[in-house]
């Protein structure tokens, strides 16, 4: 009797996740790349002797400067991945450092900070009823507001500060009484042990000190709310059907309405929403960075946190990034002055000189010579100078973030139907 034997194949190998291997090789690119930037930062320090470049308090300065535009770049992603362009960010914020010096003086600066997020909220809510319900142009309306935010404030700024208690106070028709302080921490310890290794110089191992130490000493609870408000708009956008919907409308509006997703309603959450980020950034200038409101208190923050926005190609992690470097260029210029700029020509020419290998790499040759180019010019100027003009100081966070911008532009996606006009049943 023979016996027939049947072979069962073995099961077929499972195909490999390629959206989680390309996860994990961007996440390996980004740690490479900050990495990298450590050990040439850490480099430059050395060579140069500019210590200040990762101390702790220029680390700390950075992190305050860094979060109202981190605020206005989120309050623009949240906008513009429902498909409507914000560019009212900057009357957004400046309404929020209103409403915060208002009424922080009065009572209390928590009811501040909230009363900055409302107020924000308001001009969220113009915008989104000029461009989702009436069709309004979103780069018109976004002037609009700016434009009516600056001459509202002015006006509500002459009658409640420039008189009575508030005169007394320290108001005038530019600025607010002071507020008081909203709470700051330190963690205990841990800050003095970084700080102490940060004193010893040593390569790479006292720049990660400082910059640790920065992020945790003196740290602002606004602060805190701000990585909160980044990690859960990174969930609920990502991680949830409501952000799948959210984010439809701002890719195919057409097609999500088709799938019952109401249109209008995410669009108007999602403008609602950006401006009281938007207002939180503010409040954030008003409350945490001076105590009071103040006339141009923002500085031009909310177009640069849409440049943030950009550059983190409307993602919130490529956000903070964007502001990050914005915060840490200005902070070098307002606390340093030109002999710590002047170093970082240095780190100019090192990462020039490393695009320039990139584009040969990618047979750009065109583009790589520009970058040799301009890397032996910036070489030049470092080799024949000792401090940085005062008018190229000045102007460091604007031409690092033109030159960050230039860079990213080649890699950038918008949602596609970003600024479009959307009509209910318009695919019909």
């Amino acid at each position: 009797m023979t016996a027939t034997l049947t072979e069962t194949p073995p099961p077929a190998a499972p195909k490999a996740d390629r959206g989680q291997r390309r996860k994990r090789w961007t996440l390996s690119r980004v740690l490479f790349a900050i990495a990298g930037a450590l050990v040439l930062i850490s480099a430059v320090r050395v060579v140069t002797g500019a210590d200040q470049i990762t101390s702790e308090g220029q680390i700390s300065a950075a992190l305050r400067l860094a979060v109202p535009i981190a605020l206005a770049g989120l309050a623009g992603l949240w906008a513009e991945r429902a498909g409507v362009v914000n560019i009212g960010l900057e009357g957004m914020m400046i309404l929020g450092t209103f409403g915060a010096g208002w009424i922080g003086w009065q009572t209390s600066p928590w009811l501040g900070l909230a009363c900055g997020i409302g107020f924000g909220v308001i001009g969220g809510l113009i915008h989104a009823v000029a461009t989702v319900t009436f069709g309004v142009d979103h780069i018109v309306s976004g002037v609009a507001i700016n434009l009516l935010a600056l001459g509202i404030t002015q006006y509500l700024a002459k009658i409640f500060f420039a008189g009575g208690d508030a005169l007394t106070a320290g108001g005038n028709p530019k600025q607010s009484p002071p507020a008081e302080s909203l709470p700051e921490f330190t963690v205990p310890g841990l800050s003095s042990g970084l700080n102490s290794v940060q004193d010893q110089g040593w390569f790479l191992v006292s720049d990660v000190a400082g910059i640790l130490g920065g992020l945790v000493t003196n740290v602002s609870v606004v602060t805190l709310i701000a990585v909160l408000l980044f990690v859960g708009s990174w969930w609920v956008l990502w991680r949830t059907p409501f952000g799948l919907r959210l984010r439809s409308c701002g890719e195919n509006p057409v097609a999500a309405e088709s799938l019952g997703v109401n249109v209008y309603s995410h669009k108007y959450l999602a403008v609602a929403i950006s401006g009281g980020l938007a207002g939180l950034g503010g409040a954030f200038l008003a409350l945490v960075t001076a105590h009071i409101y103040l006339e141009g208190q923002t500085g031009g923050r909310g177009y640069i946190g849409l440049a943030a926005m950009i550059f983190g190609n409307w993602r919130p992690g490529g956000v903070a990034m964007g502001a990050g470097l914005f915060g840490f260029s200005d902070a070098l210029q307002l606390r340093n002055g030109g002999e710590v700029v002047h170093a970082m020509l240095l780190l100019l020419v090192v990462l020039l000189v490393v695009l320039a290998g990139w584009k040969v790499y990618r047979k750009a040759m065109l583009q790589a010579s520009i970058s040799a180019a301009i890397a032996a010019l910036v070489l030049v100027w470092y080799l024949l100078t000792d401090e940085v003009p005062g008018e190229f100081v000045g102007a460091t966070p604007y031409i690092v973030t033109l030159l960050v911008l230039s860079l990213a532009a080649q890699r950038l996606r918008m949602p596609k139907a970003d600024g479009m006009r959307y009509r209910k049943g318009q695919g019909k």
